[in-house]
């Protein structure tokens, strides 16, 4: 722990001021003598988007206040937690803009003058953009559609979050929230212990008060288990609901991006803004009809629900220590206090989902980052073959760990139009709907259906360990993220409470159901938010000691 981190953590996340002279994510402005504490009081950690927009309506608390709080926590605490890749530069010339159009008018949306990080393979026209590699320090690409639509609602985007480089989709051995611009993210619960990813700097960001709010993107866990690994709600929509355009991608038939908060509340508000159509993403022209207000949250939702829960199978519960598991028995008591009906269910076709979906991706993958690179200006390579090239020479990128996906999908002799790949694609998808639709469709009748699926999110945390440096990677135990990625349905962790060493380990758990159910999805969460109160602010202590774990080489991508 430095001495900046440990000052900082002396005072609320509220009035906490600029550290003597931290090391700052890149691009951070220069505050010198700004020296005011304009939060003195306020619980950042604790505060709601509407409860800081009923003070911002008041004249009690500016949106150039709030950013240069948010910017004041990233400059103090960053160097340990290397959550924040870089800082936007006009973050409070945005936050003073946003401050003027609410004296003009009123606030254009809830977002109004909130600071917001955005991962850092979503597309930004003042910075670059780099899904963590160094090959694209100097991209110059335009905002994607939800950056757009984010700024339009009048948020301030205070900076880019560091990721498990290229999503966790370049080597087989990776380490969750490293990447060769960023570093290490560490979680803010215990700092030598892993986040997960591949958002990793977006939930240990928002779980760290960096920002009320962030952006992560999903292709398989990507936002759930960084969620439930730093004790915040994590959503990922139904695929198509948010447009892909502008975002760094793996596979277009999984990826999605997805709000990441400290309040389900929060998470509901930011999905009202970066939802709809986009002509640039033809996956939103499915969506059904008109969306609904995903912020007016019900918070009766589970009272006389079904909820399946998915039971741990004996393989399973052999890599899920015992403390974790009692984390999910309480938590489905808690489903069941506020009035719910929990089901036994296992899901069907695991098994031929997973040994699907890597041969899929890894020709989508190819196929989409071509493209994407292609699209993108800016001083880069030009595709697949000249990444695996440029990581090669560069003295950085393969220090701990290698890219055997990257040139396995370079290597690949099938394209992702061959038949033989697209009807792996459609028959996963396929099992993965089912495994889900059957399960809520159980009964005889509607009276007999389930609402959701229940699943444990995450185990305790790891440490952080290097395959070349340790040799050994990632200490990744369990996942139920698989169905609801493959299938392109909602999925959302909440906290549920804690685990590991001393009880200090955030532990989530996931509710998922059909295709569009996003909103009930969100309810749900929002309604266990309030009957579990599980979640609690981070500790940042050094070390718990050792918790080996049972290692499995497949992150969340």
């Amino acid at each position: 722990m430095t001495a900046a981190l440990a000052a900082a953590l002396l005072v609320p996340a509220s009035t906490v001021s600029a550290a003597p002279s931290p090391g700052t994510a890149a691009g951070a402005p220069d505050r010198a003598g700004s020296g005011t504490l304009p939060l003195r009081g306020l619980d950042l950690d604790a505060l709601t988007i509407p409860e800081l927009q009923q003070r911002m309506d008041a004249g009690e608390l500016t949106a150039v206040a709030l950013t240069e709080a948010y910017l004041d926590r990233i400059e103090a605490l960053n160097d340990d937690l290397g959550a924040v890749l870089s800082v936007n530069p006009d973050a409070l010339d945005d936050a003073a803009a946003s401050d003027r159009a609410r004296g003009r008018h009123s606030a254009r949306s809830p977002l109004e003058g909130i600071p917001v990080l955005l991962k850092d393979n979503v597309d930004t026209e003042q910075m670059p953009t780099t899904a963590g590699s160094r090959a694209l320090l100097h991209s110059e690409p335009d905002d994607a559609t939800i950056t757009r639509r984010l700024r339009e609602a009048g948020a301030v985007v205070i900076g880019k979050a560091n990721l498990s480089e290229w999503a966790n989709f370049r080597g087989s051995a990776s380490t969750s929230g490293w990447s060769g611009v960023g570093g290490q993210t560490a979680s803010p619960y215990v700092l030598d212990r892993n986040p997960c990813g591949s958002s990793s700097g977006s939930g240990a960001g928002v779980a760290a008060s960096l920002a009320q709010v962030a952006i992560g993107t999903e292709t398989d866990g990507s936002i759930v288990c960084p969620a439930g690994q730093n004790g915040v709600v994590g959503l990922k929509p139904t695929l198509g609901l948010v447009s892909r355009d502008g975002i760094v991608p793996i596979s277009a038939e999984q990826d999605t991006a997805g709000p990441m908060a400290r309040h389900a509340v929060d998470a509901a508000i930011m999905l009202d803004v970066i939802a709809g159509r986009d002509d640039a993403d033809a996956a939103t022209a499915e969506i059904p009809g008109e969306l609904p207000d995903y912020a007016d949250l019900d918070l009766d939702a589970l009272q006389g629900a079904r909820i399946g829960v998915w039971t741990l199978t004996p393989e399973q519960a052999t890599a899920v220590d015992d403390q974790t598991e009692a984390v999910f028995a309480a938590a489905v008591k808690q489903v069941e206090a506020a009035g719910a009906t929990a089901v036994p269910v296992q899901l069907a076709y695991q098994e031929e989902i997973g040994a699907g979906e890597t041969p899929a991706l890894l020709a989508e993958f190819k196929r989409d980052l071509n493209a994407y690179l292609a699209a993108t200006p800016g001083d880069h390579p030009a595709d697949l073959a000249g990444l695996i090239a440029f990581n090669e020479q560069d003295p950085v990128e393969l220090a701990y760990f290698g890219q055997e996906l990257f040139e396995q999908a370079q290597a690949a002799a099938v394209p992702a139009d061959d038949p033989a790949i697209q009807a792996t694609r459609d028959r996963i998808r396929q099992l993965a709907r089912a495994s889900i639709d059957e399960v809520l469709a159980q009964g005889a009748g509607p009276e007999d259906d389930l609402d959701a699926v229940v699943g444990l999110t995450n185990t305790p945390a790891w440490q952080t360990r290097y395959e070349f440096l340790d040799g050994e990677a990632d200490a990744f135990v369990y996942s139920t993220s698989g169905p609801a990625a493959v299938a392109g349905y909602p999925n959302v962790s909440v906290p549920a409470g804690f685990s590991g060493p001393r009880e200090t380990l955030p532990v989530g758990v996931s509710f998922f159901g059909g295709r569009w159910s996003d909103a009930l999805m969100l309810d749900i969460a929002a309604d266990f938010e309030d009957q579990a109160a599980a979640r609690e602010a981070p500790g940042f202590l050094p070390t718990v000691g050792a918790d080996p774990q049972p290692e499995n080489p497949e992150p969340g991508t």
